[in-house]
């Protein structure tokens, strides 16, 4: 059995045939890149930098400096590859949000005092004791409040935000806490911190044991549900968009043929009415 991820989860949820592009038939992608994946990635490398520093470093560290590690990094990678999916947007567009964000997460955190033990920790989730089934996530920031001995998830969100009540029913931090309590034998309790660097925003959730216990039954029957799966249909949503698949795909295909025939329509019938005004 493979080892599943949230966001191979997710697909699935999503849409199965993209699942089966990408996971099952490993089909080539239209484009490997977008521009808001491309942001993410740059802002959460600079973050990494910042707490990869010595405290003593972190606290010196001057607003230019990670600014500059920024633009550099952004500078070297950018490429005209990468996709722009809305219109009107353009690279400066992207780039200069990049730099609101980490202004105002400078601002909000600095000196950075805040027992960081580990960035992109990679963390491995058993769902039974078995093994058998297994998830693979990498928390962006983990913080160990020794005095409490209470461990504190950081997730880094460039997108929009979510409510209070989405947040206390998002499962991904909520896995990860599960890999957290079997890693290290003191968790009193477990955090859940999401920033939203958009809006400035800082909000927490926590899971109890028994709401653990559930997820761990429910992520089981999810992976039961795709390794039993053969037929694998489209689900269209506002996220297609955004899918790298769309040239392959029968219901992206349809509604572009349909669109045409429409304008077509519409030509021929303005044309008719044109011809008979004439007459």
């Amino acid at each position: 059995m493979p080892l599943y991820s949230h966001s191979r989860l997710s697909s699935f949820e999503q849409c199965p045939l993209k699942y089966k592009f990408k996971y099952i038939d490993k089909v080539p992608p239209d484009y490997e890149n977008t521009i808001e994946a491309f942001l993410g990635k740059k802002v959460h490398e600079t973050l990494e930098w910042l707490y990869g520093l010595s405290s003593s470093q972190r606290k010196n560290t001057e607003l230019d400096a990670v600014i500059s590690y920024f633009i550099e990094k952004w500078k070297q990678e950018f490429n005209e590859q990468i996709k722009i999916i809305k219109e009107g947007m353009n690279q400066d567009y992207y780039f200069n949000k990049g730099v609101r964000f980490l202004i105002t997460y400078f601002m909000k955190n600095h000196p950075f005092d805040d027992n960081t033990i580990a960035t992109e920790k990679k963390i491995f989730v058993r769902l039974d004791p078995e093994g058998k089934y297994q998830l693979l996530g990498f928390i962006d920031r983990l913080v160990h409040q020794r005095a409490t001995n209470i461990y504190e998830i950081h997730d880094y969100k460039t997108g929009s935000p979510k409510s209070q009540h989405e947040l206390d029913s998002d499962r991904q931090l909520a896995l990860y806490s599960i890999g957290i309590r079997e890693s290290f034998s003191d968790v009193r309790d477990v955090h859940l911190i999401w920033h939203f660097l958009d809006q400035g925003e800082k909000k927490t959730s926590t899971r109890t044991l028994m709401q653990l216990q559930t997820l761990k039954e429910e992520i089981k029957n999810l992976i039961q549900t795709i390794e039993l799966s053969t037929d694998f249909q489209p689900k269209p949503s506002a996220l297609c968009s955004y899918c790298e698949y769309q040239s392959r795909c029968p219901i992206t295909n349809n509604q572009v043929g349909l669109s045409r025939e429409l304008t077509q329509i519409s030509i021929a019938s303005e044309k008719k009415s044109e011809r008979q005004l004439q007459l």
